[in-house]
């Protein structure tokens, strides 16, 4: 797993090169966020593929969890991918409570993922 930073407004932001599943549990985003946070990053933009598909059913808890993780050592997110096609009402709702705050952004490209944590 390669991390790629820029800098950007003051804000140090990573992106995970890898087309593999970096999130798999709460564990593999603990080990992520410390890796990254370590390095100086503020920021991190991931991939809709590189968190594992359990992430995105909101029965698992998995995304709440990984969340809250993120959220309590003060790391942004950034997820980019397609969500215009979701079937879940609740998947979607938590994608609006979510986009509506300062820490978790679900986004449709790069440029966006790095205009909402470049702020």
């Amino acid at each position: 797993m390669e991390i790629q930073g820029q800098q950007i407004n003051q804000k140090n932001i990573a992106s995970i090169a890898t087309d593999a599943v970096v999130i798999q549990d709460v564990e593999s985003a603990v080990d992520l966020i410390g890796n990254i946070y370590y390095q100086g990053y503020d920021a991190l933009v991931l991939q809709q593929a590189q968190l594992t598909p359990a992430f995105f059913d909101l029965k698992t808890k998995l995304a709440g969890e990984v969340l809250q993780k993120f959220s309590n050592y003060r790391v942004q997110l950034a997820i980019i991918g397609d969500w215009q096609h979701l079937t879940s009402k609740s998947l979607q709702d938590f994608i609006r409570e979510s986009n509506a705050g300062t820490r978790v952004f679900f986004v449709g490209s790069s440029e966006e993922a790095l205009s909402k944590l470049s702020l």
